[in-house]
């Protein structure tokens, strides 16, 4: 097969010259148009019969590439699953990640409202016996 560059090139080459024959040909006489276009359709229809071989030749070993084809492109395929598993688990973990750090934070925030409770009730036990002291001696005088 033609390297890409090089039907890039020859490519270029068509485009350059169709636009060379239509600048040439506003300029000529109808008879050498006529032979132009000729001359245009002779390499058309090379062209097209370059491109049939091609296919006929593919056509030879179509039903192996055909079979290598589908094997790469099904290969392909379980590769971009495998990377959407692979995404969806990383996600699954960011997700299981970031809901135990609001489970965490959660725990924290508990926590410190039991501390912060277990210090009230400490005071409110100490004033219970204050309380309890001073109604004692208040009962003794």
């Amino acid at each position: 097969m033609t390297p890409l560059s090089e039907q890039l090139a020859e490519l270029s080459e068509r485009a350059k010259g169709v636009e060379n024959a239509f600048a040439g040909a506003k300029k000529e006489a109808r008879d050498k148009i006529e032979a132009r276009r000729a001359e245009a359709l002779s390499a058309a229809k090379t062209a097209v019969e370059k491109v049939n071989q091609q296919i006929k030749s593919a056509g030879e070993s179509a039903t192996r590439d055909t079979k290598a084809l589908q094997a790469k492109i099904t290969a392909d395929m379980d590769a971009l699953k495998a990377h959407v598993v692979e995404a969806k688990h990383g996600l699954d973990v960011k997700l299981a990640e970031k809901r135990a750090d609001v489970l965490e934070s959660d725990a924290g925030f508990s926590i410190d409202y039991a501390i912060a409770s277990v210090e009230q009730a400490r005071l409110a036990v100490l004033d219970a016996i204050d309380g309890r002291l001073a109604a004692e001696q208040v009962k003794r005088a």
